[in-house]
């Protein structure tokens, strides 16, 4: 019966389908160490809920990518075919990214202030940026911005890519950066 079934594949198509079935494996194992790791250092750093949910979507989607890219090459998929897709989609990502690049860089400067940076939601920080230096109590993390209540009261929102390029004071507690 087996036989049978597997007589209609070739061995070459065989070896494809073993090879989708262990990317699809290395990718689940890979999301759920990626998910763990995430969880673990969010957890450690007692940062908000909320951000950490950004990071685990954003690094489950190019975990998602990657193992795209990989079943691509398994089945070998014509880059000649696909040529003209591709320059389209290269195309309007460019002009997208060239068009936002300011969200873009916010985005991974996001990933690189929960990866590399003690900044928590109720700490008081001073970013110190010459002039328009800011100081006051980190209410919110997101993907774009830290969200500050400054001393008259007011909220102040700071972009993610000025402050990973910016000399930070925790004020509770030392230098930061």
């Amino acid at each position: 019966m087996f036989s049978d079934w597997f007589g209609h594949f070739s061995n070459y198509t065989l070896i494809q389908i073993v090879g989708s079935v262990l990317i699809i494996i290395f990718y689940l194992i890979l999301k759920a160490i990626l998910q763990k790791t995430i969880l673990n250092r969010s957890i450690q750093q007692n940062f908000d809920p909320a951000r950490s949910i950004y990071v685990r979507k954003l690094v489950g989607f190019i975990t998602l990518i990657l193992c795209l890219v990989l079943a691509g090459i398994v089945w070998e998929v014509s880059l000649k075919g696909l040529s003209v897709y591709i320059a389209s989609v290269l195309t309007v990502v460019g002009v997208g990214l060239f068009a936002t690049w300011s969200i873009v860089s916010n985005i991974t400067a996001s990933l690189i202030l929960f990866f590399f940076f003690p900044l928590k939601i109720g700490s008081k920080v001073k970013i110190v940026d010459g002039a328009n230096s800011i100081e006051g109590e980190v209410l919110n993390l997101s993907l774009f911005s830290i969200k500050i209540l400054v001393a008259d009261g007011q909220h102040a929102y700071y972009p993610n890519n000025l402050a990973i390029q910016r000399y930070i004071i925790h004020l509770d507690g030392g230098s930061a950066k």
